[in-house]
């Protein structure tokens, strides 16, 4: 399902999944937070509690200890991220003009100590490259996976896709939900999204939830780079470990693999 946001975000918790509420079934609370100087955001949810740094400047104090994290812009490398446990709180402060921050909540009684992910402790890729004409190679950050972070519920990254690519093809399912959201450089940019059987129009902000076991391949229209992150939600027993992908396609992927007009 699309979920668009044509007007940005407001100042504050901007809400767009709840774990009690609307969207359910994706298992996660899920919003942005947008914060001006001086403008403090508390949290003390009993849930697991991650915050993703999308743009901007904050201060963030848990557990005694404070961090102060800069991003130009969501399409820089220089990610931060910090995973905290149901036990403790957060404070987030904005520093910058306008700083956005991902924050996702959801059930977790693991006891684990508040753990930052940065570049030191994440796994950068370019994927796609050599297979399909180029046609698919794009940069994926995971920041948060079942190997990373085996205490976490919850399974992130992000994907800078290049003008006109694909991602998430051959086209792939898996059985826990996703929740993906987009931001687009220029902003007027778009892309596309084969949601099971149905197409789905992308543009800056919008989020889509990703019921399970429905594919979800995508591309951007040409000159427009195209941001996405995905955060998994792992299933009790369950967890993510790789995709499920359509055998019908595979073939494109193969050594050697011949397209038109080569066939």
């Amino acid at each position: 399902m699309r979920i668009r946001q044509k007007d940005g975000f407001k100042w504050g918790y901007n809400s767009v999944t709840e774990l009690n509420g609307k969207h359910s079934d994706m298992m996660m609370d899920y919003g942005i937070l947008r914060l001006n100087p001086g403008h403090i955001f508390d949290d003390d949810t009993r849930l697991e509690k991650v915050y993703l740094l999308l743009q901007g400047q904050v201060t963030v104090e848990c557990a005694g200890q404070t961090y102060q994290v800069r991003r130009e812009s969501f399409l820089d490398d220089a990610f931060w991220l910090i995973d905290v446990p149901e036990h403790e709180s957060v404070r987030i402060t904005g520093r910058a003009e306008d700083s956005e921050i991902a924050v996702i909540r959801t059930v977790n009684s693991n006891q684990f100590p508040v753990k930052v992910h940065d570049l030191s402790n994440s796994v950068i890729e370019t994927r796609g490259q050599g297979t399909m004409n180029e046609t698919g190679t794009r940069i994926v950050k995971t920041l948060l996976d079942h190997a990373l972070a085996p205490e976490s519920n919850i399974m992130l990254g992000e994907d800078i896709h290049y003008p006109g690519k694909w991602a998430g093809f051959p086209s792939h399912s898996h059985p826990q939900p996703e929740i993906y959201f987009y931001k687009f450089q220029p902003e007027n940019g778009f892309g596309l999204l084969k949601l099971g059987d149905e197409g789905v129009l992308l543009e800056h902000n919008d989020t889509v939830t990703i019921a399970p076991d429905l594919v979800h391949p995508q591309v951007s229209a040409p000159g427009y780079a195209m941001y996405f992150l995905w955060i998994i939600r792992h299933l009790d027993g369950n967890p993510y470990i790789r995709p499920n992908f359509e055998q019908q396609h595979l073939w494109v992927t193969e050594p050697g693999a011949k397209y038109w007009p080569d066939v």
